[in-house]
């Protein structure tokens, strides 16, 4: 069933909670106080919800915007896997990818990363057998990122009197690596540019090359993967359809086209929002699901001071990579195209933050990266649903600067020369896609461009970014980026709380409701089946 539309008269309260924003972090917080009893609105500006998990359909065919792949959900007892199930009462299904996974291309060299973790390692020391205590020490020191996170996370959830005298404590292990770019950690490991360009080729998992991100968002995304990827049975859309019964079970509702302006303050605490028309709803809660920049910035009062120390902390902290994705639609089954749906990261040299800055100088150098995704081929519901066609997605990232000087007009009405330079870019990545999937040329019946318009148009980020915040070592040295914020009543949900991703925007859902609740929700979640 699809959401309600926003209009004032369908809006049932009161509440005990408002969420603005339904991305994947917003639902989860929502969702686990309805599993409490909480009586929680949901407010989302687009047209449909779910953030960067929602689909779009064009000339009969349908393409996920931000969910390619998740890991560890098939592993039942996994963390992700049992908070989904607490979320939507086990109704989202996961098809798992082959166990090569991700395909990376270094001109004519390629490297295959392959389920489960001992295979992947076998194949690193197969490929570069004199490095072999360098690749043992590198899946160490993931697996102390990925352990320190644990108390680093719980630190985040805190109330601010405990966290202020236990935070550092619990924090000291995940900063030790945190602190560290991934190339400083690399390069101490190894001189061997290649095995280093290997084994960050993820990096647009997080969006930032190795000289500028934090070891601890390559070693979190890294591990997240190793036993594979998975696509959700029917499309990434079904994340938002499987979670709204059990918010709507409590009394809650998911309302779009409700684009929230303001929240409201009333004696110093947040007491609702104040909608776009006008509109004033009340609750006793707010969690702002809308990214830290937005919540901070555009949605609270200028004069506010008690935000002026995160305000200042966020003009010195970037906003995440845009993106451009071209969106294929073919006219021929998954069974007459016959593609294994690996995906392909595409790169013209070992070295990705050179790769990088030489497109940002110039748009017309090699494209940094090209990564090819297959939606269709992933998903065993898309046939019976789509007879006869496929679906397929190449992204590369591309500064929002390149798009600034359109930003005042309209989405579809921005003029010739930038579709042009659209249609330019179009051909770059289909130009990619023709020559690693020889499978698909002279068969695309129809393509778009997206561009970082396109994603601040939609998902309301300002310079169209994809990961809220940059993941570089100073972000993860933020203190108040945490649920709580220093207005009673607000809390923060989403990617900008924990990490990117589908899964960090899920765990920041999850530790904003054990704020609210002042408990660990998550412990309960992981309690032993009977």
């Amino acid at each position: 069933m699809p959401p309600q539309i926003y209009k004032p008269d369908k809006v049932q309260g009161p509440f005990d909670a408002i969420v603005i924003g339904s991305g994947i972090g917003g639902l989860a917080a929502a969702g686990l106080l309805a599993r409490e009893g909480r009586k929680v609105l949901v407010l989302e500006r687009h047209y449909v919800a779910g953030g960067f998990t929602h689909t779009f359909s064009r000339k009969g065919y349908e393409w996920d915007v931000g969910l390619h792949y998740v890991g560890e959900v098939h592993r039942k007892n996994s963390i992700l896997s049992r908070v989904l199930e607490a979320l939507t009462g086990g109704a989202l299904q996961w098809n798992k990818m082959p166990a090569v996974y991700d395909r990376v291309c270094f001109g004519d060299e390629v490297f295959d990363y392959e389920a489960p973790r001992e295979r992947l390692r076998q194949r690193l020391e197969e490929r570069f057998p004199q490095e072999q205590g360098a690749i043992a020490e590198y899946f160490r020191l993931v697996d102390e990122v990925n352990g320190a996170a644990k108390s680093f996370y719980m630190a985040k959830a805190l109330p601010a009197a405990l966290g202020a005298v236990a935070g550092g404590l619990l924090s000291r292990r995940f900063h030790r690596l945190s602190d560290c770019t991934t190339y400083e950690v690399l390069s101490g490991l190894t001189s061997d540019p290649k095995l280093i360009g290997v084994l960050t080729a993820q990096y647009g998992d997080y969006g930032l090359p190795p000289k500028q991100s934090s070891f601890a968002i390559h070693a979190l995304v890294t591990r997240h993967y190793f036993d594979g990827g998975n696509y959700p049975v029917g499309g990434s859309g079904r994340i938002a359809e499987a979670m709204a019964p059990a918010i709507e079970a409590a009394g809650g509702q998911i309302l779009v086209r409700a684009e929230v302006r303001e929240i409201l303050l009333r004696g110093g605490r947040a007491a609702g929002v104040r909608l776009s028309d006008g509109h004033e709803i009340a609750a006793p809660l707010v969690i702002s699901d809308a990214g830290a920049g937005n919540t901070f910035f555009r949605l609270l009062p200028e004069s506010e001071g008690r935000l002026a120390k995160i305000r200042r902390a966020l003009r010195e902290i970037k906003p995440s990579a845009g993106h451009l994705c071209l969106y294929a639609g073919l006219k021929h089954s998954g069974a007459e195209l016959g593609i294994t749906p690996t995906n392909y990261w595409i790169y013209p040299g070992y070295d990705h933050d050179q790769n990088l800055e030489r497109f940002r100088r110039d748009p017309e150098a090699p494209l940094p990266v090209c990564y090819l995704s297959f939606p269709s081929f992933k998903d065993p519901a898309w046939e019976a649903q789509h007879p006869g066609r496929s679906t397929i997605e190449a992204i590369t990232f591309a500064p929002y600067d390149w798009f600034r000087k359109w930003e005042a007009t309209e989405w579809r009405k921005r003029g010739a020369d930038y579709e042009a330079l659209k249609e330019r870019f179009a051909r770059r990545l289909l130009e990619q896609l023709d020559r690693w999937v020889p499978e698909v040329r002279g068969k695309i019946d129809y393509y778009e461009l997206s561009t970082p318009l396109s994603t601040r148009h939609f998902a309301n980020y300002p310079e169209g970014e994809i990961y809220g915040l940059d993941h570089t070592p100073r972000r993860f040295r933020q203190t108040w980026l945490k649920p709580r914020t220093p207005i009673p009543g607000l809390y923060l949900a989403g990617q900008d709380v924990v990490s990117d991703g589908i899964a960090g925007a899920l765990m920041g859902g999850v530790l904003t409701a054990s704020a609210v609740l002042r408990r660990n929700v998550l412990q309960d979640l992981m309690k032993p089946r009977p």
